[in-house]
């Protein structure tokens, strides 16, 4: 669809994609790129990993967050639980910024392949 213009920045090109990697952050570029079509495939696809991915985590906490306030013998145990829920997001999210940065494929089990980033 809309692809890399040939006058751009490769260097440029690669911060954005290290934007969308941003822990909660980077949700709301990688939503309005799906939502208005635009930026390169890899960008899309990213996108798409970067929303699952931050999606899964705020489903998953807020859960949690709700079962520890029901529960009076569960409440510490999912409390903990929902703060090892965020440090994994975030140490996802680092690590799949590492591999952009190494320029190495882009993935994760069950939620999908990005592939070779430039």
């Amino acid at each position: 669809m809309h692809d890399l213009d040939p006058f751009e920045n490769e260097d440029i090109q690669h911060l954005k994609l290290f934007l969308y990697l941003l822990p909660v952050f980077g949700f709301f570029p990688a939503l309005w790129t799906l939502y208005r079509h635009q930026g390169t495939r890899q960008e899309r696809s990213l996108s798409r990993l970067v929303i699952k991915l931050a999606l899964g985590w705020f489903v998953a906490y807020f859960l949690v967050g709700f079962g520890a306030s029901t529960s009076e013998s569960l409440q510490l145990p999912l409390l903990v639980t929902g703060s090892l829920l965020t440090s994994g997001y975030f140490l996802v999210n680092l690590w799949l910024m590492v591999r952009l940065w190494k320029r190495k494929a882009i993935e994760l089990p069950l939620l999908g392949r990005v592939g070779r980033l430039p």
